[in-house]
C-alpha cells in the first residue's frame, strides 16, 4: 500500500476492464485518480466503489478525440489537485478488420481514438508535468504493437504507431523528469475482448499463442501500470512493458 500516495493519475477509458481496475488498484495505492470515460453511468459505479473503499476519485465524462475536452480534463485535475504527475492512456477500441475489408472510416476513427486521442491527452499533459517537475506517461499499447496479428490492421496499426510515439516523447521530454513508456498486454478477459473470444472462435488461436495455460485478467494489466506510475521506475523510460503471457517469447 501507498506506492503511489500523493500522485494525481488521470486514467482514460476507466469505466470497465483494465482502465476500471488500473483507476480502483491506483487509489488503492494512494493516488487521487481522476477517471475518465464516454460511459459515464459505468464509470460512476468504478469511482463510488473507489470512495467507499477509502480512496479519493472523481469520474469524468471524456471523449478523449477532443481536444476541449482533453483541456478541460486537465484543468480540472489541477483545479482539485494542483498538479497531474501521471497520464494512463488507455481508452481504445478493437478493430476486427483486415486492409482489404475495412472502410476508411472505420479506419480513421480507430487512429483517432487508439492514436490521436493519447497524442492530445500527452500534449496538453505535458506542460503541467513539467510544473509538477515531472511525471509518468503510461501508454497502453498491445503486443499488436510489436508483433504482426491478423485481420485487425487498424488496431495494430494504431498501437504500433503509439509505441514508437512512446520513444519520442520519451527522448523529447527526459530532461524534464516526464518518463513515457508503453505497456503491451497480450490476451487479456474484458469486456472488448470477450466477444471475439466467445462468439468469433478466436479462443484456441489465443491459446496456441500464449505460453502460460490461461488468460490474462485486468489486474495483471493494473499492476505492471502502478510501477510504471510509481517511483520504482523512475530511471525507465523509452521502454516497453510486455505482460502477454509469452505470446511475444515465441
Amino acid at each position: 500500500m501507498g506506492r503511489l500516495s500523493g500522485k494525481v493519475a488521470i486514467i482514460t477509458g476507466a469505466a470497465m476492464g483494465m482502465g476500471a481496475s488500473e483507476a480502483k488498484l491506483f487509489a488503492q495505492e494512494g493516488a487521487k485518480v481522476i477517471a475518465t470515460d464516454v460511459q459515464v453511468e459505468t464509470l460512476n459505479q468504478v469511482v463510488q466503489e473507489i470512495k467507499e473503499n477509502g480512496g479519493d476519485a472523481v469520474a469524468i465524462k471524456h471523449n478523449v478525440t477532443s481536444e476541449e475536452e482533453w483541456k478541460s480534463v486537465i484543468a480540472e485535475a489541477v483545479s482539485l489537485y494542483g498538479k497531474v504527475d501521471v497520464l494512463v492512456n488507455n481508452a481504445g477500441v478493437s478493430s476486427p478488420k483486415t486492409i482489404a475489408n475495412m472502410e476508411m472510416a472505420e479506419w480513421n476513427k480507430v487512429m483517432d481514438i487508439n492514436l490521436n486521442g493519447c497524442v492530445i491527452g500527452m500534449k496538453y499533459v505535458i506542460p503541467e508535468m513539467k510544473k509538477a517537475g515531472g511525471g509518468s506517461i503510461i501508454n497502453i499499447s498491445s503486443i499488436g504493437g510489436i508483433v504482426g496479428m491478423a485481420g485487425t490492421s487498424p488496431y495494430t496499426a494504431a498501437k504500433g504507431a503509439l509505441r514508437v510515439l512512446s520513444k519520442s516523447a520519451a527522448v523529447e521530454y527526459g530532461k524534464d523528469r516526464i518518463r513515457v513508456n508503453s505497456l503491451h498486454p497480450g490476451i487479456v478477459v474484458t469486456p472488448m475482448t470477450l466477444p471475439s473470444m466467445e462468439e468469433g472462435g478466436a479462443i484456441p488461436y489465443y491459446q496456441t499463442y500464449t505460453q502460460l495455460p490461461y488468460f490474462g485478467e485486468p489486474e495483471d494489466i493494473a499492476y505492471g501500470a502502478i510501477f510504471l506510475a510509481s517511483d520504482e521506475s523512475r530511471f525507465m523510460t523509452g521502454a516497453e512493458l510486455v505482460i502477454d503471457g509469452g505470446w511475444t517469447a515465441l
